[in-house]
């Protein structure tokens, strides 16, 4: 258990940074520039990753980098910064807490896990605390912010499930360098016929691209995937929903919005939806039972489990995952 708390803990870190991005996005990047936008949030970061990593991908991995990369960066970024310039935060968040039963749905056939009633139940509660947190009616909701919201929540769960599908076996770090590098390499020719020139950044919005390039991304996603690589989807879908938390975090601390009761009950909800959904308790220990007769017999010499671990680790009829190639 010790182990998952820390599992958890990691994870934790991707839904924090990216309930801020909300926040950042809206109030210091271009409104008017989604591809770009999502372009320069991937580029930096799949650089500085690779930087930490210096690997090429090799095999089915030139491929899978650049379906990942699309689907994980190109398509949910663009989604997600229109999404930002479109709806208000509190909004952009509620329905982004829907993604936890998307994710669960979809692991279904993706993945063979099979929802837990504890995830299924966590998941509507925390999204019922999300919805008391932050629809007070006293905003307008575009349309077209909603489908883009809608969308990112879709496609943002397909690609992370198929990423935990995939990366087995594989450094994290590289594997998600790439992603980036390849959705933002992808965005640019369309960045540059659509949107025209990059749009000028003033020192601030170079700030606010930092942050979101290097945390929201780079360290989020390299979080985020791997505690979709140790935990199961469903844990993993519930501690996203600390998104909206710190969505309305933000705002009390950072722009002196008040913290109103209701907000205190959606927040309360949604904290027993994400620990509704924690990992399991694996298997106790069976207790020892009474020694066994001594007959005299050895087992083999440690040295010879270890050679024999390794034959049969580099054996051809076992399973060896995909390999990177240092550059």
């Amino acid at each position: 258990m010790e182990a998952n708390a820390r599992w958890v803990a990691l994870t934790a870190v991707a839904p924090v940074a990216w309930g801020a991005n909300y926040f950042v996005t809206r109030a210091y990047l271009p409104a008017d520039s989604p591809l770009y936008g999502a372009a320069l949030r991937a580029l930096p970061a799949g650089i500085a990753l690779l930087a930490l990593r210096r690997r090429r991908p090799r095999g089915v991995w030139w491929w899978r980098s650049a379906v990942l990369g699309v689907v994980n960066v190109s398509v949910f970024f663009a989604l997600v910064y229109a999404a930002s310039q479109l709806l208000p935060s509190s909004v952009a968040s509620t329905v982004m807490a829907a993604s936890p039963l998307t994710m669960m749905f979809l692991a279904w056939p993706l993945l063979a896990e099979r929802p837990r009633a504890a995830h299924l139940g966590g998941a509507v509660i925390g999204l019922g605390g999300v919805c008391l947190m932050l629809l007070t009616g006293a905003v307008a909701a575009s349309v077209a912010g909603m489908l883009a919201s809608a969308a990112a929540v879709l496609v943002s769960s397909f690609g992370h499930l198929l990423t935990k599908r995939w990366s087995a076996g594989t450094d994290m770090i590289a594997t998600t360098a790439w992603q980036l590098v390849a959705g933002g390499l992808f965005l640019l020719p369309f960045a540059a016929v659509a949107e025209g020139a990059p749009p000028a950044l003033s020192p601030s919005a170079l700030l606010a691209f930092a942050f979101v390039s290097l945390v929201a991304t780079a360290l989020a996603f390299t979080a985020w995937f791997t505690g979709l690589r140790h935990l199961p989807a469903g844990t993993v879908g519930l501690i996203g929903l600390l998104n909206p938390v710190t969505g309305v975090l933000c705002g009390v601390l950072i722009a002196g919005e008040e913290l109103t009761g209701r907000q205190l009950c959606g927040l309360a909800l949604v904290l027993t939806g994400v620990i509704l959904g924690r990992p399991a308790r694996t298997r106790t220990r069976a207790a020892p039972g009474p020694p066994l007769p001594d007959t005299g017999a050895r087992g083999p010499e440690p040295d010879q489990v270890s050679s024999s671990a390794s034959r049969s680790i580099s054996s051809p009829s076992s399973q060896t995952p995909v390999r990177w190639l240092s550059q």
